[in-house]
């Protein structure tokens, strides 16, 4: 067995269960989970009847990187959304379709990760805590050390790039960084952006950018790392970006998306995974095109979820540390112990939620900066969410 496994975190998501199976619900109402970011509404019925309309075509084997309808279409949307120029992304040497995102954020460690020269010093990647817990398994198996950088409110959520030292940068690979941000739902700014894209080309490091929340924001529509590039002239050197349409068209089972940047890093990634991928069926590819062409129903998805946040709003303001998260649909709740109001929730009133401390790393001093947060799905009906939001006041 390979050894680094044992160096492996458990997923949240198996210590959740682990945490609360044992513990009997209030049994007089309905159960709630606001766990997972898995959007409850209905895929489009756009995607289900492109899917159908191409269902013959899942007897043929699928091209690695997709089609050129879906590649067009991937080219075209960021262009409508990030006003880029015309030809900054080519889509045949800039986009790696893929079968979902965490399995290529997962892959793309391997690619970058230089493990030859076995007299140098360890590689490291940088990862902000809390964090997507697959960040930090991809740079466990990658052979690459797990640096991670505490993402406190102090910081927009966002770690403080002028404490990085000349040996962690020296020794580092690539930089995972969330915008919209997960769990904490918060948005880099084009400062911070620049600062982290500056700090990758000085240092020759990757920074990997997980932006597959981008689609869901309150009011501004959030920066993304292609307009930064636009504004420096243009290069997608040392930068890649993933988008998925799990989030922006509610489409998690689908498992599509794609990777865009720097085309050394695009094709050396199609590569690997023309050996260790699984490419989507054609159907897949077809519906993906459809839904990346169109915008219509991504608004709707946009003023749910805000309908969403202004009920939390109504139950939490002035409580518990509540802010109106810029991006995506989680709230990050400070309630003094994750894990004891976890329990509390579920035993008192029947609502699932997630510990803050199951998507962190506890440093060498004992201080996790997730602690004291759960997190919240705000995935719901907004009449789920009123019940679920009233019930969890009435607790904590």
């Amino acid at each position: 067995m390979n050894p680094d496994l044992s160096l492996l975190r458990g997923s949240p998501f198996v210590a959740l269960r682990e945490l609360l199976d044992p513990l009997a619900p209030q049994t007089n109402i309905k159960p709630i989970s606001l766990t997972i970011g898995e959007p409850q509404n209905q895929p489009p019925e756009l995607m289900k009847r492109v899917l159908k309309e191409h269902d013959h075509l899942y007897g043929k084997y699928p091209p690695g990187d997709g089609t050129v309808e879906q590649r067009t279409a991937i080219v075209n949307w960021l262009n409508r959304r990030f006003t880029l120029p015309e030809g900054m992304v080519e889509q045949d040497t800039h986009i790696t379709p893929v079968n979902g995102t965490k399995e290529a954020l997962y892959m793309l460690a391997q690619v970058l990760t230089d493990r030859s020269d076995p007299a140098a010093e360890k590689p490291c990647i940088l990862i902000p805590n809390p964090y997507y817990h697959v960040y930090y398994a991809a740079a466990i198996m990658a052979g690459a050390d797990p640096v991670l950088l505490h993402a406190n409110r102090e910081n927009n959520f966002f770690p403080d790039l002028d404490t990085l030292s000349e040996d962690v940068l020296s020794r580092c690979t690539a930089f995972f960084l969330c915008s919209p941000s997960n769990p904490q739902g918060t948005i880099a700014n084009r400062a911070y952006l620049i600062k982290a894209l500056e700090l990758s080309r000085k240092h020759d490091f990757v920074l990997i950018m997980d932006e597959c929340y981008t689609e869901i924001y309150d009011q501004a529509p959030p920066t993304g790392i292609l307009e930064i590039l636009k504004s420096e002239g243009g290069s997608l050197s040392n930068v890649v970006a993933f988008h998925s349409l799990s989030k922006r068209s509610s489409a998690a089972g689908l498992r599509s998306g794609f990777m865009v940047g720097d085309p050394l890093i695009t094709r050396a990634m199609l590569n690997l995974r023309n050996f260790a991928g699984a490419a989507s069926p054609l159907p897949v590819c077809a519906a993906s095109a459809a839904l990346w062409a169109d915008d219509e129903h991504v608004a709707s998805n946009r003023t749910r979820y805000k309908t969403n946040i202004d009920i939390a709003e109504k139950h939490l303001e002035g409580r518990f540390g509540f802010y109106r998260p810029p991006g995506g649909f989680f709230l990050w709740i400070d309630v003094g112990d994750g894990v004891e109001a976890t329990k509390k929730l579920w035993t008192k009133a029947a609502i699932r939620v997630l510990p803050g401390e199951f998507l962190s790393v506890t440093d060498h001093t004992g201080f996790n900066p997730g602690r004291q947060y759960i997190r919240i799905a705000l995935v719901f009906d907004p009449e789920v969410m009123e019940e679920a939001l009233s019930r969890m006041v009435n607790v904590l």
